[in-house]
């Protein structure tokens, strides 16, 4: 993912989130509505974890030091992290602390028309935001791609957790508009503290889904399947490597791919041919997977009877991570 796609949609979405949060607060506190409070501490929630995003973009962008010697790509996944934590604590646990307070102390909405007209201008500026958002992301999505994939496959958190975090709000908010709708055809305000327990539920659930994809880019993941294929085949297509040894991959950030590899040159190889061979190899896995940027190819000799140099658990050959 480029980083203007990414911070075209996180802009945005923190846009259309503080002009919402502010027109939800008002109207709020002219109607009293616990659907429309919840919502707009959503909004608050949403805006703060956009700039959390814009923060680890930027952070990543360090050059690499002594004491980071891959550099700081992972920060975007630790804030992504973050904002999964505020997400699940700011906005959902104080939506549903809101909506119990609501069922144990009811209370009449006053101006109702006012909520309404807000809940419906904030779908029309969230779904523009989603808008951005799948239109940044169908540059990187890939071709037949289903959307629940693409969340859960991407290596880049922005785009992911701004897609989940649009369709929780548009959802949150048809929520609430429900809640105040029946509470305002049936005259029962309960219908209102639902519509919040709604919200927060959703909100919950949202978290919890970015929390553990998030959590996994943190711990480390390997090339995905299509670019472990282009990056084998890149080893083997040309005449200079027996076989490959040995493999293995893992995600510096989202753009930054490393490659270790152990190949097989052959035995009469003198040292300056066995470098020109490795360079040519490096070329090819670059061409084929630009993100591969920091390669260490092992040359060895091709013993078929030696047990290949894996981690516990991780077979030769076929480990992508």
């Amino acid at each position: 993912m480029s980083a203007s796609g990414g911070n075209k949609a996180i802009i945005a979405a923190f846009s259309a989130n503080m002009g919402i949060a502010l027109a939800k607060f008002i109207a709020w506190f002219v109607s009293g509505s616990a659907s429309m409070l919840a919502e707009a501490i959503h909004s608050v929630a949403d805006s703060g974890n956009q700039l959390l995003l814009l923060l680890g973009g930027r952070k990543a962008r360090k050059a690499a030091d002594r004491e980071h010697p891959f550099g700081h790509g992972r920060e975007r996944y630790v804030y992504a992290f973050v904002v999964a934590i505020i997400l699940f604590s700011v906005g959902g646990l104080f939506s549903i602390y809101e909506g119990v307070d609501k069922v144990t102390h009811p209370h009449e909405l006053e101006n109702a028309w006012l909520p309404i007209t807000v809940l419906v201008i904030a779908i029309g500026l969230e779904s523009f935001s989603l808008r951005t958002a799948v239109k940044e992301s169908n540059h990187i999505r890939e071709k037949g791609q289903s959307w629940v994939s693409f969340v859960r496959r991407a290596k880049a958190p922005e785009l992911p957790v701004v897609l989940l975090e649009d369709v929780a709000a548009l959802t949150g908010l048809v929520f609430a508009l429900l809640g105040v709708g029946l509470t305002v055809l049936t005259g029962n305000p309960l219908w209102d503290a639902v519509g919040t327990l709604a919200i927060g539920t959703l909100l919950i659930l949202v978290a919890i889904i970015l929390g553990i994809e998030t959590k996994s880019l943190l711990v480390g993941e390997g090339a995905t399947p299509g670019d472990f294929d282009r990056i084998v085949a890149a080893i083997e297509a040309g005449p200079e490597v027996e076989t490959l040894i040995h493999i293995k991959t893992l995600y510096l950030g989202p753009d930054e791919l490393l490659v270790a590899a152990k190949i097989a040159l052959p035995a009469d190889r003198t040292l300056a041919q066995a470098s020109a061979d490795i360079d040519a190899v490096e070329g090819r896995i670059r061409a084929g997977v630009p993100i591969a940027r920091v390669i260490y190819l092992e040359p060895d000799v091709y013993r078929p009877d030696a047990p290949a140099p894996a981690a516990p658990g991780s077979p030769a050959r076929t480990t992508a991570s």
